[in-house]
């Protein structure tokens, strides 16, 4: 018993490691197997010398958990097969039972767990915040505990991707799915999909500009190796890398990949022009960024608040008024409404330029406006207009 329980402590639920340790401080148990809590314990005479002081002695009550346990393991007759398995593991509502009635198979003699049982009892395990399991599963499919197969692969990576700290894990398995897609396993290089999860897993890394560049770096690799392999990107993919450029201000790289995007057979949509208006206007190039942003609307596409917020701002600063104030009130048509800040930007700089009495006469028409500001809003703005058009000695 003491050499069987460190192969199952990573896996096993709570109760299931109480028991086993339970059952290594019982004499003569030793010919029962770990993984089946609700079989008899012992042999009847070690627990009881005398069996006609209790006649009952060989009755023993196991708890719901282990009654239910007992009934899966019924249900699997002698010779399952792996599809059994993985049918039994998602039809379990308790991801503890279910991880319990896996390491229990694998055990089996003659068994072997395929793919598929891998992958429902890692979908299982993550669905039921069962991480710690899910992180040794992980690290079973990399040692090679099951043929490569795509869908658990990309699972696996899925679930590294959704860990800030297991980021270099998925890494090690797309490398092992590269190595693995230039041998005889063909059907488990990565994918569109495999792609995509790590672009985005490395853009939600993206900060400040010294640490955007060194993640640049990953992307442009990432880029090269899916082109390379033969997999054509999406459009979710090529947005992922357009926006990476963008935030590190390549705006001629980001323009690149966004004049490559038909040669896909995909369509420029929201994302994709927004990108690059934000990036144009955070590089200055407000009036490329006022281009983008006018064919973009011409094809029907609306881009988001912030994407708004940020032509205007620049247009504003660039002391381009008139073009700010007509993107404001597209975006108050689209039911979208500038923050205070992007407000104030405008009518200060209308007030610099000497036409006060305009930016008053804006900040009525705009309070007029239904869904344009509250009220709060507007006091805070007509104060603000006050104090900065009133004469300084």
């Amino acid at each position: 018993m003491a050499t069987l329980l460190p192969l199952s402590n990573r896996l096993l639920s709570k109760p299931m490691h109480r028991l086993l340790l339970l059952l290594s401080q019982i004499p003569n148990c030793t010919h029962l197997h770990p993984f089946a809590p609700s079989r008899r314990l012992c042999d009847s005479s070690s627990q009881n010398p005398n069996p006609t002081f209790d006649p009952n002695s060989n009755a023993r009550g196991g708890t719901p958990l282990e009654k239910q346990f007992d009934t899966w393991v019924d249900r699997l007759r002698p010779g399952f097969t792996a599809d059994d398995v993985a049918a039994a593991i998602r039809a379990q509502a308790d991801p503890d039972l279910a991880l319990d009635l896996f390491r229990w198979t694998a055990l089996r003699p003659g068994y072997r767990h395929t793919a598929p049982a891998y992958l429902a009892m890692l979908q299982v395990a993550v669905s039921g915040r069962r991480y710690a399991q899910a992180e040794a599963l992980v690290d079973d499919i990399l040692a090679g505990a099951c043929p490569p197969d795509l869908p658990l692969f990309n699972a696996a990576v899925r679930f590294c991707c959704s860990r800030r700290h297991l980021f270099s894990r998925a890494f090690d398995l797309f490398k092992k799915m590269q190595q693995r897609s230039t041998t005889a396993h063909t059907s488990c290089r990565p994918s569109i999909e495999t792609y995509s999860m790590l672009l985005a897993a490395v853009l939600r890394r993206f900060g400040k500009p010294p640490v955007s560049y060194v993640y640049l770096h990953s992307v442009r690799s990432l880029d090269r190796q899916m082109k390379a392999s033969g997999v054509i990107p999406d459009i979710f993919a090529l947005n992922l890398i357009i926006k990476a450029y963008s935030k590190c201000l390549e705006m001629d790289e980001a323009i690149r990949v966004f004049k490559e995007i038909g040669l896909y057979g995909c369509e420029p949509n929201e994302s994709s022009y927004g990108y690059i208006v934000q990036g144009l206007c955070l590089k200055g190039w407000v009036g490329k960024s006022m281009d983008y942003f006018k064919e973009m609307r011409a094809k029907g596409l609306v881009p988001t608040a912030t994407v708004y917020m940020a032509l205007v701002s620049s247009l504003a600063l660039e002391r381009r008024l008139d073009g700010g104030i007509e993107v404001v009130f597209d975006m108050l048509r689209n039911r979208m409404a500038p923050d205070l800040l992007t407000y104030r930007t405008v009518l200060e700089e209308m007030c610099r330029e000497g036409r006060a009495d305009a930016a008053f006469e804006l900040l009525e028409e705009l309070g007029r406006t239904k869904g344009a500001m509250d009220r709060r809003t507007y006091s805070d703005l007509l104060e603000g207009l006050h104090w900065l058009c009133q004469p300084r000695e």
